[in-house]
């Protein structure tokens, strides 16, 4: 049965938007986890536009399930991780003057900087898992990596499921995840699912173990209040 990681990103960027104290994170991620999240993601960015270093440390002290850190390569980051420890780390590629993670790495063109951010994490005893686009090329190169997760990018499915799923990028989502087991990953997803698309993707392709989902949680809480946002999609996922 598919975890929920919930992503709660977005509650900052709102606290972000006017410099406030409210919505406190940790109060919104303890309501998660009492609703039916499984971990509790976040995305410490290098222009700290939503997440900041206090959230980070906090929500690992006082949280009672995994945290999951997603983080590019800067040094600086890396440094936090490795002082943080959290649960999990998911390495994700990231550009300032991008709205969101806008693909998967390239593990070709990152390949040096990358396998040192790993040997530095894997020093420190943290599980490491890569964010990449549903391609057996990739997978394979993550697999070079002595990685325990990949996180498979669903935002092209999610772009072109609007209406109706897309399944062409079932398919290809569905054959991703068959060999990324094959090379003995552990299997996570992620990027652009919400209340209408994820059914679909949980159906065609049960081989994924886990999904981290935030912005569409955060949007639904605004009408329902977050612990129903949590458990419907938490019903969805399942």
């Amino acid at each position: 049965m598919p975890l929920l990681g919930v992503n709660i990103d977005h509650a900052a960027t709102l606290r972000e938007a006017r410099k406030t104290t409210y919505p406190n994170v940790l109060d919104l991620a303890k309501l998660a986890i009492t609703s039916g999240a499984d971990q509790i993601t976040i995305h410490l960015r290098e222009d700290r536009r939503h997440i900041q270093d206090a959230d980070v440390w906090l929500l690992k002290q006082e949280i009672s399930v995994p945290l999951n850190l997603e983080m590019s390569l800067a040094p600086d980051i890396i440094d936090i991780a490795c002082q943080l420890k959290p649960a999990r780390v998911t390495i994700v590629p990231e550009r300032r003057e991008e709205l969101t993670t806008e693909g998967g790495l390239n593990l070709t063109t990152n390949s040096e900087r990358l396998a040192h951010a790993i040997e530095r994490l894997q020093k420190n005893k943290i599980e490491i898992s890569l964010f990449i686009d549903p391609e057996q090329e990739q997978i394979a190169l993550a697999k070079t990596f002595s990685v325990p997760w990949v996180e498979l990018h669903t935002g092209a499915y999610a772009e072109r499921s609007v209406e109706v799923p897309c399944q062409e990028m079932l398919s290809q989502l569905k054959e991703a995840a068959q060999f990324a087991l094959a090379c003995g990953f552990q299997l996570a997803a992620g990027h652009g699912l919400n209340y209408h698309n994820v059914r679909h993707l949980v159906e065609a392709v049960p081989e994924i173990q886990e999904y981290n989902i935030g912005h569409a949680v955060m949007a639904k809480s605004l009408f329902v209040g977050i612990e129903a946002a949590v458990k419907k999609m938490k019903e969805l996922v399942q």
